[in-house]
């Protein structure tokens, strides 16, 4: 099993759009959108949702009152300020922390999981697809990418496919982290500006300490030229495979209007033909490709 996950290190720089375009190429994959706490993938490609499965996450504190004897503890313990004068707990104001339950002295505090969310499984005009949906301010978005990734290495099994494309988080925060361990590549997509070099550095560090291969594709190359050539030879000197450049180029916006990838919207432009060159070099790298095959005609990925 191979997984490709696609990732950024801010939110902005084209990655699910490029994720999109990437499905459609691929025709012989599991799709998985891991980018739970803003998941806009589903806005491209549009899936029909075949099952939905609650995600039950962290717990919020509940004072039984049948046994508090308003000690005080709980409200001297709680920085967020969240047990009122008549030791009601505020469900916004919990952060979930779990102190007041088990510090308690009279064990009169419950902390019962709650429904964060909501994962699926789908069909696509690409292939099937696992994607989630999280609560509004909720917690344990990295839990429930950890789910998700699960969930779509389960389908891929259940479909007799071996590939998996994950539009991953942006960051390097914990959901970031949930999405790489144990992928087969990474492929950082940076814009040519100095905090997308920043980004990519930041990227890179996290990649090197989890031992996932990482893969550079810069967008929006021409905006900034100078940029995309440092960011090319920080690449280089990181023994980064450098994928490509994808123009600056407003038909990703019309095609995002219309609800479908670049490639499906138009197949002839500069940037879908850049990112079907991007995509061979991904296929035919050492990575994917650990054999060396030249002729993919024959060969279902």
């Amino acid at each position: 099993m191979r997984e490709i996950v696609v990732v950024s290190g801010k939110g902005g720089t084209g990655k699910t759009s490029i994720t999109a375009a990437f499905t459609k190429l691929s025709k012989k994959s599991v799709i998985c959108d891991a980018d739970v706490d803003a998941a806009d993938l589903h806005l491209l490609l549009q899936p029909q949702v075949q099952q939905t499965t609650e995600f039950m996450g962290g717990g919020i504190a509940v004072i039984n009152t049948d046994r508090c004897v308003e000690c005080g503890r709980c409200r001297e313990l709680c920085r967020f300020g969240a047990i009122s004068e008549d030791y009601v707990v505020d469900d916004i104001s919990c952060e979930g922390c779990g102190v007041c339950v088990d510090l308690c002295p009279e064990q009169a505090i419950d902390f019962p999981t709650k429904k964060c969310g909501e994962w699926f499984r789908s069909t696509t005009k690409n292939g099937p697809m696992v994607h989630a949906r999280l609560g509004i301010a909720e917690e344990n978005s990295g839990k429930l990418v950890s789910l998700v990734r699960k969930q779509a290495k389960d389908l891929a099994e259940d479909e007799g496919l071996n590939l998996i494309l994950t539009d991953g988080p942006p960051g390097i925060g914990c959901p970031v982290i949930a999405a790489i361990g144990g992928a087969t590549v990474l492929v950082m997509v940076v814009e040519p500006t100095l905090s997308g070099i920043h980004d990519m550095e930041r990227l890179v560090e996290l990649a090197v300490h989890f031992r996932v291969p990482g893969m550079v594709l810069v967008n929006k190359f021409d905006l900034n030229l100078e940029m995309t050539a440092q960011i090319e030879r920080n690449a280089k000197e990181r023994n980064l495979q450098l994928l490509g450049r994808i123009s600056f180029d407003p038909v990703f916006v019309q095609a995002m209007v219309e609800g479908k990838s670049v490639i499906e919207y138009d197949s002839g432009a500069d940037v879908s033909r850049q990112i079907a060159t991007v995509w061979q070099k991904i296929v035919e790298s050492s990575f994917l490709n650990p054999l060396g095959i030249k002729d993919f005609s024959k060969v279902i990925i």
